[in-house]
């Protein structure tokens, strides 16, 4: 009977492990990483900041800036060319986090005085999630884990069923 009982939990062990979706964490992106949301030491420090970033959707960015000294605005692109100010969507509280819900272009600026015209915007790419990954892609560190992760949960549920025999 034990027996009988101790091949049922390894069968439903392994349907759950085997049933899991193999997901790699989402990245968040602190926007210009120390230096923080502010007024930029050069006009094109964000866009040098985002071309050593890869974004995808589900990660976030982190904007760190004080309440009331700068803000975030989404914008459309017309707006960010422009540094249209009259943008609705604002972020006014520091620091604000936003997550990448779509794929494509997206922009972003501070609305205060002239810091968008100064450097304080920027234009990020968003690429899909893990699951649209092309299969021909090499894997990476994150979702080889996973596959290892898996296979120990697995492995180490066959050996207490084994042990419990």
């Amino acid at each position: 009977m034990a027996r009988a009982s101790n091949v049922t939990l390894l069968v439903v062990l392994t349907a759950v492990l085997g049933s899991m979706k193999m997901t790699v964490e989402a990245a968040d992106h602190i926007v210009g990483d120390s230096t923080g949301w502010l007024s930029p030491p050069s006009p094109n420090f964000y866009s040098i900041w985002a071309s050593d970033q890869t974004f995808a959707v589900g990660d976030t960015l982190t904007f760190n800036f004080a309440t009331g000294v700068h803000d975030v605005a989404i914008v459309s692109k017309s707006d960010y060319d422009n540094c249209n100010t009259t943008a609705n969507n604002v972020q006014a509280s520091g620091p604000t986090t936003i997550t990448l819900s779509s794929a494509g272009e997206q922009y972003y600026f501070c609305t205060f005085s002239d810091h968008c015209s100064r450097g304080q915007k920027l234009a990020i790419t968003v690429g899909g999630n893990s699951s649209s990954t092309p299969t021909t892609s090499p894997p990476n560190a994150a979702s080889i884990t996973t596959v290892f992760s898996a296979f120990g949960l697995m492995f180490m549920s066959m050996v207490i069923a084994l042990l419990l025999s």
